[in-house]
């Protein structure tokens, strides 16, 4: 009997290698970002990708999109985010906003928004997380409140990748506060020139300024920007959680540390041998887990799964990185700052705590502790 064989395609192989060309080209020409793809903003960039047929490439071709495989995606991705290249201006369109609204959208939202996200031409974030919710989404408090033609909104949202270069904003919110906290959330476009938007960045301990607050303040957002049911849009968003949480960007952040630190590692010990043996099987084990994803052979929130997985394959990436590199890795550089980085990779898109919850409950059907 064979084993099996976990070799690409040919046709695979060379989409990787074009890819990976590409990827490289853009690092030359914009820079690298190897702490995390959301550093990496070019719109100039997305133009590029997006010329490659690789923005919107699995969408549908009545869309506008490729049609293609979510296995080739998955490859170009992994390309693009291993080598650090600037994609995070079209990344969000892509992954999650485009499929909402192919999906849930009206003709007319379709037509109006996704030929600007397959030219790379806007930028959208997410206005999800809220101070004081943590990951409890259906604890949300943002209100979209319904006045004629519009929805005027009140509220604060807080971690929002990207949120001051956004063009648009992909809005959470309340529309109805009377029923069950899973009820009652809306999602809205939210144009980010509107009156009343203020954005406020957040500054980490390594300088980056991705994340931000917005306020909302009696912003008036046109009724037709509604995606989907008024009210029933939970089930909306925990799709696009399933579209975020196992994605190759949780597996392959910081892979050009990786490299940089096995280039520079001992390897006539023994003992460094057998980590880097460790490292590359979890680089395996973490792309075997996202390909389940986009194949659709995972059980039903199992992404939750993969996210802590890889997510944490990353901080062991880390670690390891700040052994080897030894006093360089703590100079004021490139390398120590994505070593300090790296604990936010369990953090960002629901923590590995909570992800454990969703597995133990809603995978495993275990039963919930008591309230005391």
């Amino acid at each position: 009997m064979s084993g099996f064989d976990f070799k690409l395609s040919p046709e695979l192989e060379a989409l990787r290698e074009h890819a990976r060309a590409v990827a490289q080209q853009g690092v030359a020409d914009h820079g690298v970002h190897n702490d995390s793809w959301i550093n990496g903003f070019s719109k100039e960039f997305s133009r590029t990708i997006a010329e490659h047929g690789w923005v919107g490439m699995t969408w549908p071709t009545e869309f506008g999109g490729g049609g293609r495989p979510n296995i080739e995606r998955v490859i170009m991705a992994e390309e693009m985010i291993g080598a650090g290249a600037p994609i995070a201006a079209s990344w969000f369109a892509d992954r999650q906003f485009g499929p909402s609204l192919y999906t849930y959208g009206t003709p007319d939202q379709q037509a109006e928004y996704l030929p600007d996200m397959l030219s790379g031409a806007t930028t959208w974030g997410i206005g999800m997380s809220e101070p004081d919710s943590g990951s409890d989404l259906a604890s949300l408090k943002t209100a979209a409140e319904r006045d004629g033609d519009v929805f005027i909104v009140n509220g604060q949202k807080i971690w929002t990748s990207g949120g001051a270069l956004a063009d648009f904003v992909y809005l959470i919110c309340r529309t109805d506060a009377t029923g069950r906290p899973h009820e009652g959330v809306s999602e809205l476009i939210v144009p980010m020139d509107l009156p009343g938007i203020e954005v406020r960045t957040i500054r980490d301990m390594v300088n980056n300024t991705h994340f931000c607050e917005i306020f909302f303040t009696d912003v008036r957002v046109p009724v037709e920007n509604l995606v989907g049911v008024e009210g029933g849009a939970f089930k909306q968003t925990m799709v696009q959680l399933e579209h975020e949480r196992g994605g190759i960007d949780r597996l392959v952040s910081n892979r050009p540390l990786y490299d940089l630190a096995v280039s520079k590692a001992d390897t006539d010990d023994p003992r460094v041998r057998q980590e880097i043996a460790q490292l590359e099987a979890g680089y395996h084990v973490g792309r075997l887990l996202v390909y389940r994803e986009v194949l659709r052979q995972a059980p039903k929130g199992f992404s939750a799964a993969t996210k802590v997985f890889c997510t944490e394959h990353q901080v062991r990436v880390a670690d390891f990185a700040s052994r080897v590199l030894g006093l360089e890795a703590t100079l004021d550089n490139q390398w120590s700052l994505e070593i300090c980085y790296s604990p936010s990779y369990k953090l960002a898109g629901g923590t590995s705590e909570v992800m454990r919850n969703i597995l133990g409950e809603r995978v495993l059907g275990l039963p919930r502790e008591p309230r005391a």
